[in-house]
């Protein structure tokens, strides 16, 4: 872990020289292993990858986190049901218009950064999953330097998608139906804003398919059939 222009954040080197530069964005549950991991695979195939802690400024640091999943996958559905006022406690700061705006700031500093590496020359993407599938839109929304979006299952707003200007691939499991429900309003704000936008809606999956660490989420189909795709993206958009 180290700390990039004020924000700690865990860097994966390339094995070589970077082929480009990736901001792998964490889910609710913080920077845990588990985005470290991505982060990890993500630099085995050749970009220099920054994943932000957003979240123990406000209280969920990676330990904090991994309690809060184990309260939330609790098989025990009247133990579920009880954990509920301290998910809703923990999360509360992560849901206010002040928290989203220094998210971005932050996001926009380690954009910043990277740009400054060598090699990267301006390639610069951003990938993430729920809060950070959302913050992957607000990212791309907010700075033109973005060159390309891989927001997983994350939401977003009509609204606030018209000043994206780089391409974006969102993954989304047919199951996940507030999210489902909402994409034919994205799609046609993305239509109207000129954004190259492609959605890939995996049959039967649900929200979380790509965490391998949640068994039950995770489609190993879906997610996997996700990584090559997410690759091929990164692949076209950010060059080389």
């Amino acid at each position: 872990m180290q700390t990039v222009n004020g924000v700690t954040l865990y860097r994966a080197d390339p094995p070589s020289e970077p082929r480009g530069a990736l901001i792998v964005i964490h889910e609710i549950w913080g920077l845990v292993d588990h985005i470290k991991d991505v982060a990890d695979r993500y630099a085995a195939e050749g970009y220099l990858v920054f994943a932000p802690d957003l979240l123990s400024d406000v209280g969920v640091t990676p330990e904090i986190g991994l309690e809060l999943f184990a309260m939330m996958n609790e098989p025990d559905e009247e133990k579920r049901t009880a954990n509920q006022p301290r998910l809703r406690e923990a999360f509360g700061q992560s849901r206010s218009p002040e928290f989203a705006a220094t998210a971005v700031t932050k996001l926009t500093a380690i954009v910043d950064a990277l740009e400054t590496e060598p090699g990267i020359d301006g390639k610069v993407g951003v990938l993430g999953f729920c809060f950070g599938g959302s913050y992957s839109f607000a990212l791309a929304e907010a700075d033109p330097r973005v060159k390309a979006a891989v927001p997983f299952y994350g939401g977003a707003q009509p609204g606030e998608v018209g000043s994206i200007r780089c391409p974006v691939l969102a993954f989304y499991g047919e199951t996940d139906t507030p999210l489902i429900d909402g994409l034919p309003g994205i799609e046609a704000a993305m239509t109207d804003a000129g954004v190259d936008f492609t959605a890939k809606i995996y049959a039967d999956a649900g929200h979380a398919f790509f965490n391998d660490t949640n068994p039950r989420t995770f489609d190993p189909a879906a997610a996997g059939d996700a990584w090559s795709r997410s690759l091929e993206f990164l692949a076209a958009n950010l060059g080389e």
